[in-house]
């Protein structure tokens, strides 16, 4: 008879025990928490895709509305500028450059005449005029002083500011001084003449009594290269001066003629303005020019000194105004728009057939 065996059996170690049960089911725990989790929300998602884009159309909605409302902001602030330019450039655009019409103290009133006298210039006929007449028009101005320093220009636009200062002149009873820096030939001379006396330095150059009319020829060398002038006009000296085309004769003399009556016209002016203290030369209407010095030796000139000098010693009227008119920034920006305007015009009128 034989005797159970109490001996225990090792336990398998792939039949899983209470507590490895536990503790799988413990590290499993929060895996399947996740999961879980994830398929609630997908869940909740799915289930509720409705409320998830009314959401996002709202946010939709709001970025829209905070993008218009910037871009609104935008455009408010643009007009805004754009106005206060407007505004500013309008104000300077009717403000005078030139002295204040205030001024009423006793002072000196000076006008500027530099550079080329020409109707595109700073010296030109209307801004010279139009400074001129604020000066006189001042009460406070005991006198007009003309600072010059030009080389001359347009025989017009000397004419018009000179017929205009001897009007002035008659019409306010005011003395008129020309005060020479460095030059006053030819057309600048031709309005120096209309003042009551002209004072100079020594050094300055006056004088330039003449007339002349430049340009050039090229039609020896357009032979040469073997290139021909194709003009066509209507009038035979429609072509007059063109410099690919020979000069004839008859053009010649035609044009000699109109430089000598402008040029007698001139002399006149400058008799006129000189009179009796003029003493005339062979050589004074040459269109020769001199010194200050010499000018007052040959009457061109009355004597030495400055624009101080003649406020202080002539005019005894020490403080000096500047009437002189000049190009302000709204002009400025004007002629930069027309510029822009004209740009189109001028391309247009270029593809047309050249018709002068």
């Amino acid at each position: 008879m034989t005797e159970p065996n109490n001996t225990e059996k090792p336990a398998d170690a792939s039949v899983p025990t209470h507590a490895d049960n536990f503790e799988s089911n413990q590290a499993a725990a929060p895996v399947n928490s996740a999961q879980n989790a994830m398929k609630n929300d997908i869940k909740s998602e799915a289930t509720g895709s409705p409320g998830w884009e009314r959401a996002t159309l709202e946010k939709l909605v709001f970025a829209t509305l905070a993008e218009q409302r910037a871009a609104r902001r935008w455009r408010i602030f643009m007009r805004l500028a754009w106005l206060t330019l407007f505004i500013v450039v309008a104000w300077l655009a009717l403000s005078q450059s030139g002295a204040s019409r205030a001024v009423s103290k006793p002072h000196t009133a000076v006008v500027e005449i530099k550079g080329e006298i020409a109707s595109d210039a700073d010296a030109s006929a209307d801004a010279i005029v139009s400074s001129l007449r604020d000066a006189f028009e001042d009460a406070g101005a005991q006198a007009v002083v003309l600072l010059i320093n030009s080389p001359g220009g347009s025989p017009v636009q000397a004419g018009i500011i000179n017929d205009e200062l001897l009007r002035l002149k008659a019409k306010y009873k005011k003395p008129v001084y020309a005060v020479v820096e460095e030059t006053c030939a030819s057309a600048a001379y031709y309005i120096a003449v209309a003042a009551d006396k002209i004072f100079v330095d020594k050094a300055s150059i006056v004088g330039s009594i003449g007339v002349l009319m430049d340009g050039f020829g090229f039609t020896g060398l357009m032979e040469k290269l073997g290139v021909e002038r194709r003009l066509m006009t209507a009038g035979e000296n429609k072509g007059f001066l063109d410099p690919f085309s020979p000069q004839t004769q008859t053009q010649r003399v035609f044009a000699q003629a109109m430089l000598n009556q402008i040029h007698q016209q001139f002399i006149h002016v400058v008799k006129a303005g000189r009179g009796t203290r003029l003493k005339e030369t062979p050589e004074t209407f040459s269109g020769l020019f001199w010194t200050g010095q010499q000018a007052i030796e040959l009457g061109l000139a009355d004597q030495l000194g400055n624009l101080d000098f003649v406020a202080r010693e002539v005019v005894h009227a020490e403080e000096i105004v500047d009437y002189t008119r000049r190009e302000n920034v709204a002009e400025r920006l004007a002629k930069k728009f027309g510029a822009a305007m004209g740009q189109g015009a001028v391309q247009a009128i270029r593809s047309l057939p050249a018709l002068r």
